[in-house]
């Protein structure tokens, strides 16, 4: 297994930037005309190359000397991957309505250079309107609730979970989105905080180095904060990032079991463990096995894939994140397809499915179709309800 890994990175890495080349060489031939400006084209083709090797390079800089000059690049790149994905449905779209266009107008648009300079300018701020409406939903998270019934005792009556997955903290989310993702929590006053993976995005050093970890330590929970790991944690050097939640406070949950105010929290690795650590995850059966099935039990895995597992073992409630629910639509309708549940709830026969979009972003810090939240479940005793 441990032998079949970089082969499998490189070929991930090579499909990646083959992607990333062929979409940037299509918005780069869509441009054309602007790049084609006396004054001005070649400072243009300057910038336009510029912008699209910043988060590739920026990225690379920045897992080797680290600093500002990498951050910066990588905030430039990031924003481009948002600007890449609707330029390129936006010039799609413009393929396909300009011969109804031509019709209807009686003109051949792209006969007319300053009329198809005047068109590219039009998709371009079409574009910016777009990214600029996902930027303000994604920095305004908010809160959702979702109660549930048990028919299991639950402690005191009912039990408050603050659950959170895909942070995404590093070089893009930094401290004071912690900061006031910490506030949120507090404000809700929870039993159990629960941090559902992809904690950190890539690289640990800016988190180290914002000293970002002084934030965990300011949860306020009367049971204690526990996590698992994510994909992004096994990017590089997971075994930092949990040392690193754990000195904070965290509780990392690998592949083991908590009891905790009479409920089981069955922790997962991540499915990226398997090729990480060069061995399989443990199944939930195995997890469950020995834990007392009288009390209610929470499952803690990052990917919802395979929920009809958690339904087999017994499990009342489980939570993941990791769709992000595509982020920017359209990509919503990728996830739904290969996702049996890509956001919100579903019950399962007695088992309580709830997936959380998350609360940072991966890559551009844009929303579109989805805002970000914190979640929080309210666990109920049915029989307390009922009486």
């Amino acid at each position: 297994m441990k032998n079949m890994k970089i082969p499998q990175i490189a070929i991930f890495l090579s499909i990646v930037l083959s992607v990333y080349a062929l979409v940037n060489l299509f918005l780069f031939y869509q441009t054309r005309p602007v790049f084609s400006l006396a004054s001005i084209g070649t400072w243009l083709k300057f910038v336009f190359w510029f912008i699209v090797l910043a988060y590739p390079f920026g990225r690379i800089l920045e897992a080797i000397l680290g600093g500002q000059i990498p951050t910066l690049l990588v905030k430039v790149g990031s924003i481009w991957l948002a600007f890449m994905l609707y330029l390129t449905l936006f010039f799609l779209l413009f393929q396909l309505a300009s011969p109804l266009i031509n019709w209807l107008l009686k003109i051949d648009i792209k006969s007319s250079l300053e009329t198809h300079r005047m068109v590219v300018g039009m998709l371009y701020f079409a574009t910016l309107t777009v990214i600029l409406a996902g930027y303000i939903y994604a920095i305004n998270p908010k809160i959702n609730q979702l109660k549930i019934e048990s028919s299991k005792p639950i402690p005191g009556g009912g039990l408050t979970i603050a659950m959170v997955s895909d942070i995404h903290l590093g070089t893009i989310i930094g401290k004071n989105e912690l900061t006031k993702l910490v506030d949120k929590i507090n404000s809700q006053k929870p039993d159990i905080v629960l941090f559902v993976g992809d904690i950190f995005d890539e690289d640990i050093a800016p988190v180290v180095n914002g000293q970002m970890g002084e934030q965990f330590e300011r949860i306020n929970a009367k049971y204690g904060v526990f996590a698992v790991t994510g994909n992004h944690e096994f990017f590089s050097n997971h075994r930092a990032k949990i040392e690193y939640l754990q000195k904070h406070g965290v509780n990392v949950l690998n592949d083991t079991v908590a009891e905790v105010a009479n409920i089981n929290i069955v922790g997962r690795y991540d499915r990226q463990s398997n090729f990480a650590l060069g061995q399989s995850r443990k199944t939930l059966s195995e997890l469950a096995k020995d834990i007392d099935q009288s009390k209610f039990t929470v499952v803690l895995d990052h990917q919802p894939f395979n929920l009809n597992e958690s339904v087999e073992s017994g499990a009342d409630l489980q939570l993941s994140g990791h769709t992000h629910h595509g982020q920017m639509w359209p990509l919503n309708y990728i996830t739904q397809a290969v996702y049996e549940v890509s956001m919100g709830y579903k019950k399962i026969g007695n088992t309580h499915i709830y997936v959380s979009p998350g609360y940072g972003t991966w890559g551009p810090r844009v929303r579109l179709g989805n805002r970000p939240e914190i979640a929080v479940i309210r666990i109920k005793d049915k029989g307390l309800v009922d009486s």
